[in-house]
């Protein structure tokens, strides 16, 4: 494991460490109006990028979300970008960088005074690649610069207090359609984790 994931994860652990101390100390109060809020945190993708049936590549990364409450109703509108890498693909050893930019609408329903908050959200954008992989094994890659990218999903947030929140889990279905010599699009998994700063 490359020693910045494991820097992600350590800061990933102070900070939960300090938004659930933080939350200790306040006291009960009822559910506030939504606040906009900044999430960043660590990302996973599995990827079939390459042509054809499941020559999975595992990336990692990290990814910064910012969610702006559309009133009341428990709709908010979201911008996400993220960015995972993959080395030693294979027996050539190809990399691959992969970034998106999405954005759309998200739901949270209501939770009552609960620690949880749950959501779904579906969103559409731009991705983007290079590397080795996009540049040797597949130089027809025309749309590699601007490719369509969509992703639908959610997840699940620890309420610590008014201004903090930990992301426990995030999991959304991301289709890419990069040219790929074959079908032209990428059915990806993509699970993350990290800290939400609400203002």
């Amino acid at each position: 494991m490359r020693i910045w994931i494991k820097c992600t994860f350590v800061l990933l652990a102070i900070a939960a460490v300090f938004a659930l101390h933080a939350g200790a100390q306040d006291t009960k109060t009822p559910d506030t109006p939504p606040r906009s809020e900044l999430a960043v945190g660590y990302t996973y993708v599995r990827s079939n990028a390459p042509p054809g049936g499941c020559t999975c590549i595992n990336l990692n990364g990290g990814n910064a979300t910012f969610a702006w409450p559309v009133r009341t109703g428990g709709f908010a509108l979201v911008g996400d970008f993220t960015i995972a890498h993959a080395g030693s693909i294979s027996s050539s050893a190809y990399a691959l960088t992969m970034s998106t930019f999405t954005a759309g609408v998200r739901y949270l329903p209501p939770v009552h005074h609960r620690p949880v908050q749950p959501f779904g959200q579906i969103l559409a954008g731009l991705a983007h690649s290079s590397g080795t992989l996009v540049e040797g094994s597949n130089p027809g890659a025309v749309n590699a610069s601007a490719a369509f990218a969509a992703n639908i999903g959610g997840g699940l947030d620890l309420k610590a207090n008014r201004h903090f929140a930990i992301r426990l889990i995030e999991a959304d279905y991301l289709v890419t359609t990069f040219d790929n010599g074959s079908n032209n699009h990428q059915n990806n998994l993509r699970i993350g984790a990290g800290v939400v700063m609400r203002f």
